[in-house]
């Protein structure tokens, strides 16, 4: 990773493909001033700033992954507060490399008080503010409250009933920071936790289960706004027993995530659902410590995995998959060459996850947005990462070279 350095003071000029995404510009422009973006638009730029045309480059808003284990040989789950945070920020960086400038840290299933130290972690980590860090939106608990025959590459020995007391420990434990946990609807006391849960402000995810469409709809009526990984740990769509896949996709409330690999759902359906929820598909990637690693075995949690070739399972169940070692910028070349339109791809990697963390100044360029933007070249390859006006990654030093064109017209 390079060292940050700043994009400010004058201001820089960016002159692009700008994705936004809520609409696509091209050509257009964006201004970059200290951490914030002050101006977007097509057309004539406006004079006065450094200017840095990049051609047939693509400019969007930094990808938020709300999913994701660990990264570049570092995990969240973990035995001390200091343990936790140091790590979540290290794999925080590690995703900045390949375009994630937010994220929400994801731990499995865990013995009780193991969660609570790894909760308090993440909080630790979300409270930094590092110039030029990757934000730490909050955490996200895949688990402990899921079902057994789903567990996937969850410690079976980790999972239980889900408890009101617990979840009101762990709120406590993460003083503001828990914005996500996923939650199997049929498991008894579920629908409880679900309703005390988003009305302390979580996001309740329906995952790693095996609740019927009716099940599942129960979830959404008590709250539930999301679904973890969708057609991963849950009963396949089918034409006679619809199940949570016909219940999240026909209801506009709901999000979906689709890890976006090409191996835990095939592309054509990766198609499908996207096209089926456009504006509710969330691109995630499922990441484990692995990711950015040579095959070899790791660790998720307490479990042994195998990584071979891009594809990671458990240890002794080669069978069982157990994450991956996804990063955001595959995810969106993943989604476009399945046949999702660019802009699509790219809301499902930003804007629609940034309103499902409730992170209101990420996910978009527009005045006033935080400066988290990548560029990305004709062929999605990530060629740089800014966050919050820093330059975190820039191999080619594309945005170095910024600091060389001297303020004037931009024409």
């Amino acid at each position: 990773m390079t060292i940050p350095a700043a994009v400010s003071g004058p201001a820089l000029l960016l002159r692009a493909m700008i994705i936004t995404p809520q609409q696509v510009l091209d050509p257009g422009w964006i201004v970059i001033d200290g951490p914030r973006i002050s101006a977007v638009g097509s057309g004539p730029p406006p004079a006065g700033q450094r200017v840095l045309d990049l051609g047939r480059r693509i400019v969007a808003p930094g990808y938020i992954d709300l999913h994701v284990h660990g990264g570049g040989g570092v995990q969240v789950n973990g035995t001390s507060v200091q343990e936790v945070a140091e790590s979540v920020i290290a794999m925080a960086r590690f995703h900045a490399t390949h375009g994630t400038t937010a994220l929400v840290a994801t731990a499995v299933s865990d013995a009780r008080d193991t969660l609570l130290v790894t909760v308090r972690g993440i909080a630790q980590a979300a409270a930094r503010t590092d110039p030029g860090s990757p934000a730490v939106l909050g955490a996200h608990l895949e688990g402990p409250w899921l079902a057994p025959s789903r567990a996937g590459a969850q410690n079976p020995r980790h999972l239980r009933e889900p408890s009101t007391d617990e979840l009101h420990d762990l709120l406590d434990a993460a003083a503001g920071t828990l914005r996500l946990i996923t939650i199997a609807p049929e498991r008894p006391g579920a629908l409880a936790v679900i309703e005390e849960a988003v009305a302390a402000g979580v996001v309740m995810s329906v995952g790693h289960t095996e609740a019927d469409f009716d099940t599942t709809r129960a979830a959404f009526a008590a709250g539930a706004r999301h679904v973890t990984h969708l057609f991963n740990a849950m009963p396949g769509l089918h034409h006679r027993r619809p199940g949570p896949v016909a219940a999240a996709l026909a209801d506009p409330r709901v999000t979906v995530e689709l890890i976006a690999d090409g191996i835990h759902v095939h592309p054509a359906v990766l198609a499908l659902a996207v096209t089926a929820a456009p504006d509710r598909a969330v691109a995630v990637t499922d990441a484990i410590s692995a990711a950015g690693l040579e095959d070899g075995l790791y660790r998720l949690g307490e479990l042994d995995v195998k990584l071979a070739g891009r594809r990671v399972s458990l240890a002794q169940a080669s069978g069982t998959l157990a994450g991956s070692v996804l990063t955001m910028d595959k995810a969106v070349a993943t989604l476009a060459a399945a046949g999702v339109p660019l802009a699509v791809a790219i809301q499902a990697a930003t804007a629609t996850p940034a309103s499902v963390a409730g992170a209101s100044g990420k996910g978009r360029l527009a005045p006033g947005a935080d400066a988290d933007v990548v560029i990305l070249e004709p062929d999605l390859r990530l060629a740089a990462t800014i966050v919050g006006g820093q330059v975190v990654h820039d191999p080619g030093r594309l945005l170095h070279s910024a600091a060389l064109i001297e303020t004037g017209s931009a024409s």
